[in-house]
């Protein structure tokens, strides 16, 4: 199972923003790695640069290798719609983001840890595909062994709600109301210089 396992503190300050989530690290220098990270003096970026840094950005944020994020892209090319919105809202339809966003894991990374180590349930049956594509109406729990597990428990103390994700905290199962619409998602990423680039 491919995944990234590099520095993520760099990446955040590549991008001048904590996408992994809080961190210290980050806060106390913010400013983009490397021997001029900090200097104002930095040259104009090309629309190259600009465009493959909201494609990296959108694959560091959701957790996805360039492969697999090719490949979502292809498919949401071959859709009908706006093929940027389409390709963020197959990412935020992936088993592992929901199961962040239910407040069940405290991140991405831990969200697809879990699923991996299979203490996640759809729609009753144990699914252990991060990748795993979520439809309206499906239901996403913890495996009941597994719900007095701390990790699993301190995160849900600190869940956020969303507009198209229900949670019953008493079953610990959550509802995959619908694909979220764009300005719904809360992620501050430029899909439509991901569209460029891939369209070049």
């Amino acid at each position: 199972m491919a995944r990234y396992i590099g520095p993520k503190t760099k990446i955040a300050r590549k991008f001048k923003e904590p996408i992994y989530g809080p961190d210290k690290a980050y806060d106390r220098r913010s400013y983009p790695p490397g021997q001029h990270g900090n200097s104002h003096h930095r040259g104009k970026r090309s629309e190259y640069e600009i465009q493959l840094m909201a494609k990296q950005k959108a694959k560091y944020t959701y957790g996805i290798l360039e492969r697999q994020f090719r490949n979502l892209y292809k498919a949401a090319s071959r859709k009908g719609g706006i093929t940027g919105e389409i390709l963020l809202q197959m990412c935020e339809s992936r088993l592992d983001n929901v199961v962040y966003r239910l407040g069940i894991a405290p991140s991405r990374a831990a969200a697809r840890q879990l699923v991996s180590h299979r203490h996640i349930i759809v729609d009753g049956e144990v699914v252990n595909i991060p990748s795993y594509q979520l439809k309206a109406g499906q239901t996403i729990g913890v495996r009941e062994k597994s719900k007095s597990l701390e990790a699993i428990t301190a995160s849900l103390s600190y869940r956020t709600s969303y507009s198209w994700l229900e949670w019953d905290e008493y079953a610990m199962t959550g509802k995959f109301m619908h694909i979220p619409l764009r300005v719904d998602i809360p992620e501050n990423i430029k899909e439509q210089l991901i569209v460029e680039l891939y369209s070049k």
